[in-house]
């Protein structure tokens, strides 16, 4: 999950800007942690409080709990909005929250079936729409397969024939027009490519700023499943994202990354 928050943290001072270029400083004064880490430390921390025996309240319970902690990490207006009411039930959102948010669940789980269940279950508490629960899907997909040995080929292969992504345009072919779309299908399928055309964990992330757009969430998706093909975040890099969070947020992260990703 670090490679997520990392994404999100080097993304956000590019986010929908449109900076169409690799050659950009990773971390500089700006950077800072949105919703995306929030809500993926939540995640994380559903999972360590309540080991692989996960209910949908319990997705429901800490996400109100991490908005309440951190109400101006930047979060959409649908989830804000259901965040500050008493209201437990889904708002149909196709939006790329779910999918940004899932990457826990891909490096916990030890078979697909189980990582295409649970994500199902931690997307579908707010985005219940089917696009916004297939793009987590698509997400956990790739980062358990990225973990467990499948190169990008096999990935590509799977994402593609399982959740009917076009992942065969180059990011040349889509970076000179892309623009900001948080929607599952309008990023989810970059961010994957941002992945397969990597060479290591920093070319990804700079592969996913570099199309524009959502960046902090493009990046945070990518950089779950570079964390996960690559074994892990480079120590410089690793050093510098958790700079960047507080003590909560980065001991819930240090715990999960021992427990399960180390």
């Amino acid at each position: 999950m670090l490679g997520a928050i990392a994404g999100d943290i080097i993304g956000s001072v590019y986010e929908g800007k449109n900076f169409k270029t690799k050659d950009f400083p990773l971390f500089n004064r700006e950077c800072r942690f949105t919703d995306d880490t929030v809500l993926t430390v939540a995640v994380a921390d559903v999972i360590l409080n309540n080991g692989k025996s996960l209910e949908s309240s319990q997705y429901i319970d800490h996400f109100k709990s991490y908005y309440r902690r951190y109400p101006y990490a930047g979060y959409g207006r649908n989830f804000r909005e259901w965040a500050n009411s008493s209201s437990r039930q889904p708002y149909n959102s196709l939006g790329n929250g779910a999918a940004m948010r899932v990457s826990p669940i891909g490096f916990v789980f030890n078979d697909l079936d189980t990582v295409l269940r649970e994500a199902q279950r931690s997307a579908e508490v707010t985005h219940n729409h089917p696009e916004g629960i297939k793009g987590a899907l698509a997400t956990a997909a790739a980062i358990f397969l990225a973990r467990t040995g499948h190169d990008q080929a096999k990935i590509k292969s799977y994402i593609q024939s399982t959740f009917g992504y076009d992942l065969e345009r180059t990011l040349n072919q889509i970076r000179p027009t892309y623009q900001y779309d948080p929607t599952c299908q309008g990023s989810v399928p970059q961010a994957i490519i941002a992945f397969l055309e990597s060479t290591n964990f920093e070319d990804a992330i700079r592969n996913a700023v570099s199309i524009g757009g959502d960046s902090d969430t493009i990046a945070c998706i990518t950089g779950g499943i570079a964390q996960a093909f690559y074994g892990g975040v480079p120590s410089a890099i690793a050093k510098l994202a958790l700079s960047h969070l507080n003590e909560h947020l980065c001991t819930v992260t240090e715990t999960f990354m021992f427990q399960y990703c180390d």
